[in-house]
């Protein structure tokens, strides 16, 4: 035998509990619907909350150092830097000093650079041309 929809036992939680087995299903939505609509208005909308805000003052144009202007004083220093000074420096690793070496210094900035083999391992300094 088929049971009918009243017979069979409520699979929600919320049909045995005494507080909503009285409603409806129907007056359970239409209470969510005003209780929805009542927070809606009496919470303002995010822009409405920044919109009368005055605007913020304009910050000065401060240049802070960029690691990029810190490596190429290093190399301008007339000892010069090796990768890994210029590495424990910036806290990059040494295969990115490489490619800011020849990627941004050389490529990008046309800046020349020159090594020489010293002591203290391979010294990269950036060669200053002979004013003509």
């Amino acid at each position: 035998m088929r049971q009918s929809l009243a017979d069979r036992p409520s699979a929600c939680s919320l049909d045995r509990d005494p507080v909503f087995a009285a409603e409806s299903p129907m007056e359970r939505i239409l209470k969510q619907h005003r209780f929805r609509r009542r927070n809606a208005e009496t919470v303002p909308p995010y822009f409405a909350r920044t919109r009368h805000q005055p605007d913020p003052e304009p910050q000065p144009d401060v240049n802070r150092p960029s690691k990029q202007d810190g490596v190429i004083a290093m190399l301008r220093r007339p000892e010069g830097a090796t990768v890994d000074e210029v590495a424990t420096a910036t806290g990059w690793q040494r295969h990115i000093v490489r490619g800011v070496f020849s990627g941004t210094l050389k490529k990008k900035l046309r800046l020349t650079i020159a090594s020489a083999k010293e002591e203290r391992g391979r010294v990269y300094r950036i060669a200053e041309l002979p004013s003509a």
